[in-house]
């Protein structure tokens, strides 16, 4: 670090946000999961790392809110081949499933390429699981950069086990509770069923930005009680034409969630003009200001921010821009940022 400076333009030999750091040194280690087996609309997630990386060098490392946040050490492991690997026979066995609309009765081929799609999402939850674990042993902070929504699933077991009770604070278009969809255990769309039903430590969930989902979710969230609260988008919306300060709302929010925190962002939680190519866009969403605001307020609120995961951030076909690597690499930015400060490891300037 001594030679380094943070006014520079980025080597292209540094790592991410243009950053000299080695892991042993980073307080905070990214884990890139190039994943997207079960998608069933837009595909491209699983370039999203490898996007966000190539695009991180051009933000501008000085904060306008946080005091200097790559000063504890960020870094960003390799992607691995052999989820890669993984992720390619994953997708091309469901791609089948998919295209049979998840009617697979009386069809062995069907029920095969089932079978392989969930045991492969399994083998992905265990190794997402080890990494963070890894991380969370040696005193890390983990960051799970996606790939599709399913990928978080091993990390939210890994703080579990390392931190205890903590809530979900879960940006996203869309609930995310179905059951098994399409048969796929692991399907990105049920992440947070799998979630709130097999990790009892996750005391709460806090949905913000929902606005697509079907009967069988709202009966779902509604299930879990006192364990569950959902912020619609057309809610947040209808306080906005009221009148209502997003600071009053975003403070709502936070104040709903328990002292111990991790953050699920899936991207298309966002006005889709920040993020077109993501895979399932739904208009409505939030403004990156407001998602980073409401980060902001969890963290000065004393809450400790004990990861997150940035997940559905999909380049544009055959490269055509980096528009949404950009956006999301400055959102990747900012969560690190805020979580620094709910750790007491960064400042926030006056």
């Amino acid at each position: 670090m001594l030679d380094f400076d943070p006014n520079s333009a980025a080597d292209e030999e540094a790592g991410v946000f243009g950053l000299p750091h080695e892991e042993k040194d980073a307080a905070l280690v990214l884990v890139p999961v190039p994943w997207e087996a079960t998608t069933s609309y837009g595909g491209g997630t699983s370039k999203g790392p490898a996007a966000i990386l190539k695009a991180s060098g051009q933000v501008d490392l000085f904060d306008s809110e946080v005091h200097r946040p790559y000063e504890p050490g960020i870094f960003m492991r390799t992607e691995s081949k052999e989820v890669r690997a993984w992720n390619k026979t994953a997708k091309t066995a469901a791609r089948k499933i998919i295209k049979a609309g998840g009617r697979i009765e009386g069809n062995k081929n069907l029920q095969q390429a089932l079978k392989i799609t969930n045991e492969l999402g399994g083998k992905l939850n265990d190794w997402v699981y080890r990494e963070a674990k890894d991380l969370m042993d040696a005193g890390k902070i983990a960051g799970i950069v996606g790939g599709d929504h399913s990928v978080p699933y091993g990390a939210f077991q890994a703080a579990a086990e390392k931190h205890g009770d903590f809530g979900l604070l879960h940006f996203d278009a869309h609930s995310d509770t179905r059951v098994a969809y399409e048969g796929f255990t692991w399907s990105h769309a049920a992440i947070m069923y799998n979630a709130m039903e097999n990790i009892p430590q996750i005391s709460k969930i806090i949905q913000v930005g929902i606005r697509d989902f079907c009967e069988q979710e709202h009966k779902f969230i509604r299930s879990l009680g006192q364990r569950a609260r959902v912020f619609y988008d057309r809610d947040l919306a209808t306080r906005r034409f009221a009148g209502e300060p997003w600071t009053k709302t975003a403070g709502e929010i936070a104040a709903s969630l328990p002292q111990q925190v991790w953050i699920t962002f899936d991207i298309d939680g966002l006005d889709p003009k920040l993020c077109p190519h993501t895979g399932t866009p739904v208009p409505g969403g939030l403004d990156l200001a407001q998602a980073v605001h409401l980060i902001g307020l969890v963290a000065r609120s004393g809450r400790k921010i004990i990861g997150f995961d940035l997940n559905e951030v999909s380049p544009a076909p055959g490269g055509r821009d980096e528009w949404d690597a950009n956006v999301g690499m400055r959102l990747l930015y900012k969560l690190i940022a805020w979580t620094f400060v709910s750790r007491g490891l960064c400042k926030t300037r006056e």
